[in-house]
């Protein structure tokens, strides 16, 4: 689907919003807060060993949903996990945090911020809403990506591995005593949880590896990447219409003559951010009989957990690569 224009602003527009309020409503909030998140304990004076043992939960925030997705399932029931980006018409690039995110980021003892220019807007909301003793994952830090690399990780197997362990071993911290219990469900979704995608991803890389594919933006890369599929889209290309500016008439003519020679397999594109330009290529591959096939930019439908959203997607480019390959 293609967001609405409403919706959908240019990606490349600076962002505004009153952090000097959204922090001033953020520090009302929890001034008048009497629960002690950072202990897990409430404001009985003598509660009961069964209550002390049940009452501890990490209270985490994440930028996106498809950080939250994961956080929410490694930390089960000793957490409590919010998704600022939980919208699929919302755009990460440039969304405007409202009061009631800053409220939220203010109580966080784990916030989950993608960075490498993504999500700008987040890093300003951690540092105008402090809390004592937060601990902050930025993804992009993490995975040594810096500013003007692709941020994008979420589609990166390997990172996304990366950023579980990162999540397991912090929840650790912040809750020793159950750190059994942390590694239990890490365990599980890594294995179990995860299964169907790990399978997909490494099914598609035995079989396919080496496909020539285009995409329409560089939020493909790091799954093509990962899938040991040959990009042939020129990365500036790529870049243009993922951060909302004009691509150049050479980038463009070359996508071009790759569709018109067949010189690619499958042409991959974001449902969520189909430029005129984008709409032009899908049209000239299906003209020329190239196998098209959608990606999106956060999950899809409303709802859907990170493994379900991928594995449809995983589906999806499965099912093309076999039609444009015979295999």
């Amino acid at each position: 689907m293609t967001i609405p224009a409403a919706v959908r602003t240019a990606r490349s527009r600076p962002l505004t919003f009153a952090l000097g309020g959204l922090a001033a409503a953020a520090l009302t909030m929890a001034t008048a807060c009497s629960t002690d998140s950072s202990s897990g304990k409430d404001d009985q004076a003598t509660p009961s060993a069964d209550t002390t043992q049940q009452s501890k939960q990490i209270k985490v925030v994440a930028a996106e949903n498809f950080w939250g997705s994961i956080a929410e399932q490694i930390g089960g029931s000793h957490v409590t996990v919010t998704s600022i980006i939980n919208n699929p018409d919302a755009d990460p690039h440039d969304y405007e945090p409202t009061a009631a995110d800053a409220r939220e980021m203010a109580t966080a003892q784990y916030a989950i911020v993608n960075g490498i220019g993504y999500d700008s807007w987040a890093t300003k909301l951690v540092d105008a809403n402090p809390a004592p003793g937060r601990t902050v994952l930025t993804v992009g830090d993490l995975v040594g990506i810096k500013d003007g690399g692709n941020p994008h990780r979420w589609y990166s197997p390997s990172d996304v591995h990366h950023v579980i362990e990162q999540i397991t071993a912090d929840y650790k911290k912040a809750d020793p005593a159950d750190a059994a219990y942390f590694d239990a469900q890490k365990t599980t979704f890594e294995t179990q949880t995860l299964g169907e995608y790990n399978s997909l991803i490494a099914d598609i890389k035995a079989k396919y590896a080496g496909t020539p594919i285009g995409a329409s933006e560089s939020i493909v890369s790091p799954l093509a990447d990962g899938l040991g599929l040959k990009m042939l889209t020129p990365y500036s290309f790529l870049s243009a219409i993922s951060e909302g500016s004009d691509p150049s008439a050479q980038d463009k003519a070359t996508i071009d003559h790759q569709i018109a020679t067949k010189q690619i397999k499958l042409y991959v594109y974001n449902s969520q951010n189909a430029t005129p330009d984008v709409q032009e290529q899908v049209k000239a591959a299906k003209a020329n009989g190239i196998e098209v096939a959608t990606v999106t930019e956060t999950l899809t439908p409303a709802g859907a957990s990170f493994q379900q959203w991928q594995v449809a997607e995983l589906k999806g480019l499965q099912q093309a690569l076999a039609k444009a390959t015979g295999k």
